[in-house]
């Protein structure tokens, strides 16, 4: 509004036709879209007003006064406002921390139900059942992933509701955390149960196996604590459970890895340990850090906000002159139906695009009917509007329309059930449409200059990023344990920050994905959907992997440092092991990085060519064709895990002379059983992806066959030339 009141007073309401409203939308536009620390519903108001004034300015001109723009402006978004905080109260409270707590409650039944399946199965004494049970968990998942993000997108309100604990206490509501460490050890079950290739399992005996159904009960009982008071359960109720675990454990660490990590997660949780927790000077060290980021950062905007603030800037500007030229009178539309819908970030243009223009459709068809139906009622019409916001709440949850048709939607029956004098309902729906059409173009034409790039080429690109970032965690993965002086700087650490980075990445690709698969091929080839969600599986896996690995790593160096551990000759063996894993991963993945990194195998040739490189690998003429080797399957990886355990199974029958010295072999053993079976799934999940990526690479190319080694030799000797 001031801005709006700034311009009228200096350019004058009279002046105002539409080049000058369309220029005045753009500019104020821009100073509203560029603050880095407005939210993004402020900014959505503030265009849907600017649209408002200027149009209205445009059509009465001298008229009114300046001041009497945008009072009635004003005073309708204050009236919106009022109606909306009294939606929210009646006809109960539904404030974000009620709303947080009671989708917590639900999140840990489900919490409670996975376990159970997860528990049945691993018992299960026969592969139907097993698989009917982990079928049951899996299915639970996808709701417990829903029940998280409804609680994420509550935290903001919650804030906002007791500003008090960002000051006070602000780990008090930190809910992110919980949820991580709450979820990880029970992925960590699913990733082991998926692991388990029959049923009974030959190393759960019937004392196992009742210790473990017993477990249900207490692990139900513990979650409906946390549900009820936010609080973690108290540990000596389950002492009795979590001893006899790990001392079966113990005699099944060298003889069953996914067993042995089922058992390990299930202690995990017993212990209510914080497996994703980071240390404490790290943790002030990223407060700290951030806190003069975002000081820095709210003078400076950043090339996101600069890129956002042109996009609104550019589409409401056009929006606002085409929809003026078109029809002054009904010229709101065009603008306004573009500026309650931007967002910082990506979204599929077309499909949203598309969706808010069949939403709008369906809506103004809905009031026009109702207008018809209650012509000798006018007074009533009204009524008609609450089975249609009805239908539009399942719209919005709907896979085709999603919010932005079902907000379209209601819009779009509520300012045709919602005004007076105005002429018939018919002709101002049909101006309505052709005005919202007219910026929804608009709004398509920017988003393609903006941002070009495709959602595929995205994709593809973000996939080549992830195993690049994954390269690097397991390059960061420790073979040595360090000493004392070092512990406060462990490689361990690096590893974390380096498994954010990959989930970081891994979030990106899936939104890639998702927007790839929703927007039209158009004369591109189609987006091969099926490799890349069976990509994002895997990787998503090998987070998760990585959260174990850094734990099993600082758990082993704490223990190292004690006196009586078994060390140099041991410790050596694990080092071999290690950096043979890393070497063999690390040579595939950084292969695969390069392989998608390519275009097509046509222009790699074609480049080969130009360069007078030769094309043929068994010519000889490759220096690099030796150094290249590879995963050869199934074989190698069990090669490296039998290895892995013939090292447990040494360590479990070394003989130590006292009591204090055989539980820290104990541990050790744990730890290390551990990382075993981390290391034998990462293996597992890099060949899973390599045979997606050969997939792949034959659907892009048309090819019949793919030679990795062929392709991988032409182009690191493209790049060394």
């Amino acid at each position: 509004m001031i801005l709006s009141l700034l311009s009228l007073h200096v350019k004058g309401p009279e002046y105002f036709d539409n080049r000058v409203a369309a220029l005045a939308v753009a500019v104020c536009s821009f100073m509203v879209a560029l603050p880095e620390s407005t939210h993004l519903m402020t900014k959505r108001i503030a265009f849907g007003q600017l649209v408002i004034v200027y149009v209205s300015t445009v059509i009465h001109g001298a008229q009114r006064g300046v001041v009497m723009h945008p009072i009635p402006v004003a005073s309708s978004t204050a009236l919106g406002a009022i109606a909306s905080v009294l939606a929210m109260l009646l006809p109960y409270p539904r404030l974000a921390y009620y709303e947080t707590r009671q989708f917590y409650r639900l999140y840990t039944e489900n919490a409670a139900e996975r376990l159970n399946c997860t528990l049945e199965a691993i018992t299960a004494s026969d592969n139907s059942t097993a698989l009917g049970f982990s079928n049951q968990a899996k299915s639970l998942s996808i709701v417990g992933a829903k029940l998280r993000r409804r609680i994420r997108s509550n935290l903001d309100g919650m804030q906002w509701e007791r500003p008090q604990t960002r000051f006070c206490n602000p780990r008090s509501i930190d809910l992110e955390e919980k949820l991580q460490d709450l979820e990880t050890p029970i992925r960590g079950m699913d990733i082991a149960l998926s692991s388990c290739t029959s049923f009974p399992v030959s190393v759960i005996d019937e004392k196992l196996r009742g210790v473990l159904l017993n477990c249900r009960g207490k692990f139900s009982q513990k979650l409906d604590q946390k549900a009820r008071c936010f609080a973690p359960f108290d540990a000596k109720t389950t002492a009795e459970s979590k001893k006899e675990i790990f001392n079966r454990n113990l005699t099944i660490a060298d003889k069953d890895l996914p067993t042995s990590f089922f058992l390990y997660c299930v202690q995990l949780l017993l212990d209510d340990l914080l497996l994703a927790k980071k240390t404490e000077h790290i943790v002030e060290k990223t407060q700290k850090t951030r806190m003069i980021r975002e000081f820095v950062t709210s003078f400076m905007p950043s090339k996101h906000n600069l890129v956002f603030a042109f996009k609104c800037s550019l589409s409401l500007g056009l929006a606002m002159l085409f929809g003026l030229t078109y029809n002054k009178e009904n010229g709101y539309w065009s603008g306004l139906t573009i500026a309650i819908s931007f967002v910082t970030g990506r979204q599929p243009t077309f499909s949203a695009a598309n969706a808010r223009g069949q939403g709008t459709a369906m809506g103004s068809i809905y009031g026009v009917i109702c207008c018809f139906i209650f012509k000798r009622f006018g007074d009533l019409r009204f009524l008609s509007l609450l089975p249609w916001v009805v239908f539009s709440s399942f719209l919005r949850h709907s896979r085709m329309y999603g919010q932005a048709g079902g907000i379209s939607a209601v819009i779009g029956a509520l300012l045709i059930l919602g005004r007076k004098h105005y002429g018939p309902p018919t002709e101002f729906a049909v101006a309505r449409i052709a005005e919202a059409t007219i910026g929804l173009i608009c709004f398509i034409l920017v988003e393609i200059l903006s941002q070009p790039s495709r959602a595929p080429t995205l994709a593809k690109s973000e996939l080549s990023k992830s195993l690049r970032t994954l390269q690097d965690c397991v390059g960061s993965i420790p073979t040595t344990i360090p000493s004392q002086r070092d512990i406060p700087s462990s490689s361990s650490q690096a590893l974390r920050e380096g498994q954010h980075r990959l989930k970081a990445r891994v979030c990106r690709l899936e939104e890639f994905t998702a927007e790839a698969k929703l927007e039209p091929n158009f004369w591109f080839r189609p987006f091969h959907s099926g490799c890349y969600t069976k990509m994002l599986e895997s990787l998503s896996t090998m987070v998760d992997l990585l959260i174990f690995v850094a734990y099993s790593m600082e758990q082993v160096t704490r223990l190292s440092q004690k006196d009586g551990v078994c060390r140099v000759d041991f410790q050596d063996r694990v080092k071999d092991n290690i950096e043979l894993f890393k070497n063999r991963i690390g040579i595939r993945l950084k292969c695969l990085e390069a392989i998608i990194r390519m275009k097509s195998i046509r222009k790699l040739v074609n480049d080969l060519k130009i360069k007078n490189l030769p094309c043929d690998v068994e010519s000889g003429e490759y220096a690099n064709a030796e150094a290249y080797t590879t995963l050869s399957g199934n074989d190698e990886v069990d090669g490296i895990t039998g290895s892995f355990l013939q090292l447990l199974e040494e360590l479990a029958n070394k003989t130590q002379f006292n009591k204090d010295e055989e539980m820290l072999k104990d541990q050790l053993l744990l730890h290390y059983s551990c990382m075993g079976f981390c290391i034998n799934r990462l293996m597992r999940e890099t060949l899973k992806i390599e045979s997606e990526v050969k997939e792949l690479v034959i659907w892009e190319n048309g090819s019949i066959e793919v030679n990795f080694k062929e392709i991988y030799c032409k182009i690191s000797t493209l790049c060394s030339r």
